[in-house]
C-alpha cells in the first residue's frame, strides 16, 4: 500500500505526551499511518506502508529497545524495507527517520531531539524543513504545535499529488475520556479539500466537549432567565422564568449539557466555564 505523506512524531518534553500528525493525498491516511501509546513512543508508517511496523515497534519499544534497536528487527524481518518510510520517537525523546532506497522522491526526513519529521513524493525537501521549524518554534500547546507543524509542511508545498486526508493522534498517561485510557486526541478529516484546517476546527471542538476548565462562574440572572426560557422551548422545563437556579431549573439544564455532549465541562449547580456559556449562548440566540 503506497502512502506518500508527509508527518510529524513528537514527544512533548514538558508532559512526556507522544503524538504524530500526518496529511497525504490518500484516503483516511489516519487509519494506517500514525501509532503511539503513553510512556512508550509514537511511530508513523509510509511510503509503501507496513501497518505491523506501529504494534511491532510499539512492543520492542515497550520491551527496552532503542529507535536504532526497533529498526534493525524491521531490517530481519522485512525485506521489503526499502520501500517503507517511517519515524520514531521514544518516550525517552530519542527519535530516529528511515527513508527506503526505493521510496519515490522527493523523500527524506530530519530528526532531532524529540522529534523526527518525514515525508515521500513530497513537492522538496523544504516541506520537512518547513514543519521542523513550526514544531521547534511555535508558543503554543502540544497537539497545536504538531498541528502548525503539519500546516507549515502543507504550505510548503506538502505531498506533490495534492491533499485529501489528515490526522491527530496524541496520547498522555490517563488522559483519555474519563481517565481509564491513554489515547485522548484522535482526530481523522478522512476526504476533505482542506483536511489540515479541518483538523484544527475538530481539534477546538474536542478541547470543548472534553476539556475540563479551570474556572467557573455564577450564572448571573439575566442569564438564568435566558436558559429558562431555552429550557423551556425545548421542553426540559416547566416552571418560571424568574431568574433563579432552583433544583427544575438545574435538572433541566443538566439535561441541555448532555444534549450538547458537555458533561465533562458541567459539575452541577449555578456555576458555569465562560467557554461552555460561550458555546450555549451562540447556540440558542443569546443577543
Amino acid at each position: 500500500m503506497r502512502i506518500a505523506a508527509f508527518s510529524l512524531v513528537a514527544r512533548d518534553p514538558d508532559t512526556g505526551d507522544l503524538g504524530v500528525a500526518v496529511a497525504s493525498k490518500f484516503l483516511a491516511v489516519g487509519a494506517v499511518v500514525p501509532f503511539a501509546e503513553a510512556g512508550v513512543g509514537a511511530i508513523a508508517t509510509q511510503s509503501y506502508a507496513n501497518p505491523r511496523y506501529g504494534p511491532q515497534g510499539l512492543a520492542l519499544l515497550r520491551q527496552g529497545a532503542s529507535p536504532e534497536g526497533v529498526l534493525e528487527a524491521f531490517r530481519r524481518t522485512d525485506p521489503d524495507l526499502e520501500k517503507r518510510r517511517f519515524g520514531l520517537v521514544a518516550a525517552t525523546g530519542e527519535s530516529l527517520t528511515l527513508t527506503g532506497a526505493e521510496c519515490h522522491p522527493w523523500a527524506g526526513g530530519l530528526l532531532g531531539e524529540g522529534f523526527a519529521a518525514q515525508g515521500s513524493l513530497l513537492s522538496g525537501p523544504e516541506v520537512v524543513e518547513a514543519m521542523v521549524e513550526a514544531f521547534l518554534s511555535a508558543q503554543a500547546p502540544f497537539p497545536e504545535r504538531l498541528l502548525l507543524a503539519l500546516k507549515a509542511g502543507e504550505e510548503a508545498g506538502g505531498d506533490r499529488r495534492g491533499k485529501q486526508s489528515a490526522a491527530l493522534l496524541v496520547v498522555g498517561e490517563k488522559k483519555g475520556y474519563e481517565g481509564l485510557w491513554d489515547r485522548y486526541i484522535d482526530l481523522r478529516a478522512d476526504d476533505h479539500p482542506e483536511p489540515v484546517e479541518e483538523l484544527f476546527r475538530l481539534l477546538s471542538l474536542h478541547r470543548l466537549l472534553f476539556e475540563r476548565p479551570k474556572a467557573r462562574r455564577p450564572l448571573t440572572e439575566e442569564e438564568v432567565r435566558f436558559f429558562q426560557g431555552v429550557l423551556k422551548r425545548l421542553g426540559l422545563y416547566r416552571g418560571e422564568v424568574d431568574g433563579v437556579f432552583g433544583p427544575e431549573t438545574e435538572r433541566a439544564f443538566l439535561a441541555l449539557v448532555g444534549m450538547e455532549n458537555l458533561e465533562e465541562r458541567y459539575e452541577g449547580g449555578p456555576e458555569v466555564d465562560e467557554a461552555t456559556l460561550a458555546y450555549l449562548k451562540g447556540r440558542y440566540g443569546w443577543s
